[in-house]
């Protein structure tokens, strides 16, 4: 028996909206899909409570009960499940060899969905309140703090763009930055500075996330000049000091951007190696919506299974 005869023709790896949706386009198109989903199926979502912007649902839905759901309509019909970590791929030649902690898979086809995470500061009070009034992603959670009072941590690109669009809904957008100025490009600050909902909290950092049994109540900050604290009263806390490609497993065989997002061709999933794809975060630094992730996800698993029929 050759190696291509028992290989699968599509292997997704990662468990989000990105990679359930391209084993579903995948399967539908005639092809055999196994996805591995890692150890916390589902993805980043698992970790988010109402889910009011994805198409569908009048109603809000939660991130675990979305997953859930996406899970299930892929292995409905048919898509193999395998609950392991990938360790490593060999991406020389095809069929591709995909190495997990139980053994090895072939693939055909792959498509790498495994998301990016969001960086944190590391604090037992953020890890604490993450979900209840801490979040990283203004997209995501801006719309339930309207009229409110919130702070952004950070002064790069990220933490600007999350500010101005915080300003669509809070009533005040505190910016807290441990320098006396943004990193962020001349024009994002700029716009930051000239926005009058947002006021800058220079040589800053946040030294405790304050709250109780309803969430966030407020923030302390510390002078890093001075030494000195203070404590705000707010609602909300996004931290937004950029996100991390989940890439490492690559060992380096796949063309990467500057900040470690995997390059992908224009109007495409397709990567630097033929039969290789990639959706969803770990190639999106821009939207980072569920939405989005699993429109990329369709694109993946149309083009794995159109590049599968143009080789039959």
């Amino acid at each position: 028996m050759s190696e291509s005869s028992y290989a699968k023709d599509v292997v997704v790896i990662g468990g989000g909206p990105a990679g359930y949706t391209a084993a579903i386009y995948a399967v539908r198109s005639g092809n055999s899909a196994l996805l591995i989903e890692g150890l916390q199926p589902g993805g980043q979502l698992t970790t988010t409570t109402d889910i009011e912007n994805y198409p569908g649902f009048a109603d809000p839905i939660s991130g675990p009960e979305l997953m859930a759901a996406m899970r299930e309509q892929a292995v409905r019909i048919g898509t193999e499940m395998v609950t392991d970590l990938v360790e490593s791929v060999d991406l020389s030649e095809r069929p591709f060899r995909v190495k997990l902690g139980s053994g090895e898979i072939r693939a055909k086809t792959l498509v790498i969905a495994t998301g990016a995470q969001a960086k944190w500061l590391g604090m037992e009070s953020e890890q604490k309140f993450r979900g209840q009034g801490v979040s990283a992603c203004a997209t995501c959670d801006g719309f339930f703090y309207r009229d409110r009072r919130v702070a952004v941590i950070g002064g790069g690109d990220t933490a600007a763009e999350e500010a101005l669009y915080l300003t669509n809904h809070a009533s005040e957008v505190l910016l807290v930055h441990r320098r006396d100025e943004l990193r962020a490009s001349q024009v994002m600050a700029q716009r930051v500075l000239d926005n009058g909902k947002i006021t800058p909290k220079w040589n800053r950092v946040l030294d405790e996330v304050l709250g109780d049994d309803t969430g966030v109540t407020g923030m302390r900050l510390r002078d890093v000049q001075t030494g000195e604290t203070e404590d705000l009263k707010l609602d909300g806390i996004f931290v937004a000091i950029g996100h991390k490609p989940t890439t490492e497993f690559l060992g380096g065989q796949l063309e990467l951007d500057a900040a470690g997002y995997i390059v992908t061709a224009p109007d495409s999933t397709r990567t630097s190696v033929e039969g290789v794809y990639a959706a969803g975060d770990v190639q999106d630094s821009v939207y980072r919506q569920a939405v989005t992730a699993a429109g990329t996800g369709a694109m993946a698993g149309i083009e794995a299974s159109r590049l599968l029929d143009e080789q039959k």
